[in-house]
């Protein structure tokens, strides 16, 4: 089993920038997949961008050059660094993380953009 706990959502105004954290614990294999997801009011969750164990990355086409995550796998840690924050960014935002063939999600923190 393996728990998500996230942290750094909230309020900001667009154009501005937010950082999000999500620590894993638990029982965790390497070759492990982390990332985030979100879902906005009445729309399906999607995925916004997600790193392997071994570096290599990959992003939503409405997140990139926007958003950068990265991950500290001594601590089991991913960050997502949301720059130039839209209206459209407004969602809930989950971390996942695939580790030995289970997923596994966060309980989520609120990102809203709003003027």
């Amino acid at each position: 089993q393996v728990q998500l706990v996230e942290s750094g959502g909230g309020l900001v105004q667009p154009g501005g920038s937010l950082r999000l954290s999500c620590v894993a614990s638990g029982n965790i294999f390497s070759g492990n997949v982390m990332g985030w997801y979100r879902q906005a009011p009445g729309k399906s969750r999607e995925l916004v961008a997600a790193m392997w164990s071994g570096g290599t990355t990959n992003y939503s086409d409405s997140v990139k050059g926007r958003f950068t995550i990265s991950r500290d796998n001594a601590k089991n840690t991913v960050y997502l660094q949301m720059n130039s924050l839209k209206f459209e960014d407004t969602a809930v935002y989950y971390c996942t993380m695939r580790s030995g063939g289970l997923t596994y999600w966060g309980q989520g923190t609120q990102v809203t953009v709003s003027s």
